[in-house]
Protein backbone atom coordinates (compact mmCIF):
# COMPACT_ATOMS: atom_id res chain seq x y z
CA UNK A 1 0.00 0.00 0.00
CA UNK A 2 0.77 3.12 -0.74
CA UNK A 3 -0.08 6.87 0.95
CA UNK A 4 0.50 10.20 0.46
CA UNK A 5 -0.42 11.96 3.90
CA UNK A 6 -0.57 16.12 3.84
CA UNK A 7 -0.97 17.88 7.30
CA UNK A 8 -3.81 20.62 6.23
CA UNK A 9 -5.83 23.63 7.44
CA UNK A 10 -8.97 21.77 6.19
CA UNK A 11 -9.62 19.71 3.47
CA UNK A 12 -12.94 18.51 1.59
CA UNK A 13 -14.00 16.47 -1.31
CA UNK A 14 -16.97 16.38 -3.38
CA UNK A 15 -18.58 14.08 -6.50
CA UNK A 16 -21.07 15.66 -8.60
CA UNK A 17 -20.97 18.46 -6.48
CA UNK A 18 -21.85 17.29 -3.58
CA UNK A 19 -19.40 17.20 -0.48
CA UNK A 20 -18.96 13.72 0.72
CA UNK A 21 -16.36 14.58 3.66
CA UNK A 22 -14.59 17.34 4.95
CA UNK A 23 -12.51 17.81 7.69
CA UNK A 24 -10.32 20.96 9.46
CA UNK A 25 -7.04 21.11 10.77
CA UNK A 26 -5.58 17.15 10.57
CA UNK A 27 -4.31 14.91 7.55
CA UNK A 28 -5.33 14.83 4.11
CA UNK A 29 -4.35 10.94 2.95
CA UNK A 30 -4.35 9.42 -0.57
CA UNK A 31 -4.54 5.48 -0.34
CA UNK A 32 -3.11 2.86 -3.12
CA UNK A 33 -3.49 -0.79 -2.53
CA UNK A 34 -1.40 -3.15 -4.68
CA UNK A 35 -2.22 -6.37 -5.58
CA UNK A 36 -0.07 -8.30 -3.36
CA UNK A 37 -0.89 -6.07 -0.41
CA UNK A 38 -2.64 -7.99 2.99
CA UNK A 39 -4.28 -6.63 6.11
CA UNK A 40 -0.16 -6.77 7.78
CA UNK A 41 -0.06 -4.15 5.08
CA UNK A 42 -3.07 -1.83 6.36
CA UNK A 43 -2.35 -2.78 10.04
CA UNK A 44 1.08 -1.02 9.15
CA UNK A 45 -0.17 2.04 6.74
CA UNK A 46 -2.97 2.72 9.59
CA UNK A 47 -0.20 2.82 12.49
CA UNK A 48 2.30 4.94 10.51
CA UNK A 49 -0.40 7.67 9.67
CA UNK A 50 -2.05 8.08 13.00
CA UNK A 51 1.38 8.17 14.89
CA UNK A 52 3.36 10.35 12.54
CA UNK A 53 4.69 13.14 14.47
CA UNK A 54 4.06 15.93 11.84
CA UNK A 55 1.97 18.16 14.27
CA UNK A 56 4.44 21.14 16.06
CA UNK A 57 4.52 21.00 19.65
CA UNK A 58 5.09 24.43 22.08
CA UNK A 59 8.62 24.56 20.76
CA UNK A 60 7.38 24.39 16.92
CA UNK A 61 8.95 21.07 16.17
CA UNK A 62 7.44 18.49 14.70
CA UNK A 63 6.70 16.29 17.50
CA UNK A 64 3.09 15.45 17.68
CA UNK A 65 0.77 12.54 15.62
CA UNK A 66 -2.66 13.62 15.24
CA UNK A 67 -3.53 11.35 18.20
CA UNK A 68 -1.32 13.53 20.39
CA UNK A 69 -3.41 16.50 19.25
CA UNK A 70 -6.89 15.28 19.38
CA UNK A 71 -5.67 14.38 23.43
CA UNK A 72 -4.81 17.93 23.91
CA UNK A 73 -8.69 18.62 22.95
CA UNK A 74 -7.53 19.96 19.33
CA UNK A 75 -10.59 19.29 16.70
CA UNK A 76 -8.67 17.34 14.04
CA UNK A 77 -9.74 14.80 11.85
CA UNK A 78 -8.32 12.52 8.34
CA UNK A 79 -10.01 12.67 5.05
CA UNK A 80 -8.67 9.58 3.58
CA UNK A 81 -8.84 9.48 -0.65
CA UNK A 82 -8.92 6.11 -2.87
CA UNK A 83 -6.30 6.66 -5.21
CA UNK A 84 -4.90 3.89 -7.72
CA UNK A 85 -3.07 6.24 -9.18
CA UNK A 86 -0.22 6.21 -6.60
CA UNK A 87 0.41 2.42 -8.10
CA UNK A 88 1.83 4.17 -11.32
CA UNK A 89 4.68 2.96 -12.60
CA UNK A 90 6.33 5.68 -14.98
CA UNK A 91 9.65 3.95 -15.20
CA UNK A 92 8.73 3.31 -19.07
CA UNK A 93 7.14 5.79 -21.51
CA UNK A 94 4.90 8.42 -20.74
CA UNK A 95 1.73 6.71 -19.86
CA UNK A 96 1.71 5.12 -16.62
CA UNK A 97 1.40 1.41 -15.62
CA UNK A 98 -1.24 0.24 -13.55
CA UNK A 99 -0.62 -3.33 -13.65
CA UNK A 100 0.60 -3.56 -9.93
CA UNK A 101 -2.49 -1.50 -8.42
CA UNK A 102 -5.05 -3.93 -7.14
CA UNK A 103 -8.25 -4.56 -8.84
CA UNK A 104 -11.80 -2.43 -7.22
CA UNK A 105 -12.96 -5.96 -5.92
CA UNK A 106 -9.49 -6.11 -3.84
CA UNK A 107 -8.66 -2.43 -3.24
CA UNK A 108 -12.13 -1.23 -1.79
CA UNK A 109 -11.91 -3.76 1.50
CA UNK A 110 -8.53 -2.40 2.08
CA UNK A 111 -9.56 0.91 1.88
CA UNK A 112 -12.67 0.62 3.86
CA UNK A 113 -10.30 -1.49 6.69
CA UNK A 114 -8.17 1.49 7.23
CA UNK A 115 -10.90 4.01 7.65
CA UNK A 116 -12.53 1.31 9.99
CA UNK A 117 -8.72 1.02 11.75
CA UNK A 118 -8.43 4.85 12.16
CA UNK A 119 -11.78 5.31 13.60
CA UNK A 120 -11.60 2.37 16.33
CA UNK A 121 -8.79 5.11 17.58
CA UNK A 122 -11.18 7.65 17.80
CA UNK A 123 -10.30 9.59 15.39
CA UNK A 124 -12.99 11.74 13.18
CA UNK A 125 -12.45 9.95 9.43
CA UNK A 126 -14.21 11.42 6.54
CA UNK A 127 -13.94 9.74 3.18
CA UNK A 128 -14.22 10.23 -0.94
CA UNK A 129 -16.27 7.47 -2.90
CA UNK A 130 -14.52 4.58 -3.74
CA UNK A 131 -14.41 4.63 -7.73
CA UNK A 132 -15.50 8.15 -8.00
CA UNK A 133 -14.43 11.09 -9.91
CA UNK A 134 -13.68 13.28 -7.03
CA UNK A 135 -12.61 16.77 -6.27
CA UNK A 136 -10.21 17.45 -3.28
CA UNK A 137 -9.97 20.97 -2.03
CA UNK A 138 -7.31 21.93 0.87
CA UNK A 139 -5.40 24.08 2.14
CA UNK A 140 -1.82 22.61 3.33
CA UNK A 141 -0.17 23.50 6.24
CA UNK A 142 3.05 23.96 5.95
CA UNK A 143 3.38 22.34 3.14
CA UNK A 144 4.19 19.08 4.88
CA UNK A 145 3.67 16.04 2.66
CA UNK A 146 5.00 12.46 3.53
CA UNK A 147 4.86 9.61 1.30
CA UNK A 148 4.17 5.83 2.75
CA UNK A 149 4.68 2.52 1.01
CA UNK A 150 4.24 -0.68 2.51
CA UNK A 151 6.66 -2.23 -0.04
CA UNK A 152 9.45 -0.44 1.89
CA UNK A 153 8.77 -1.38 5.20
CA UNK A 154 11.51 -3.54 7.75
CA UNK A 155 9.85 -6.45 8.65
Amino acid sequence: MKAVVQRVKNARVSVDGNTTGKIGKGLLVYIGVARNDTEKDADWLTDKIVNLRIFSDEQDKMNLSIKDIIAQGVNAGILAISQFTLLGDCVKGRRPYYGEAADPPVAEPFYQLIMKKIREQDIICEAGVFQAHMEVDSINDGPVTIILDSALKST
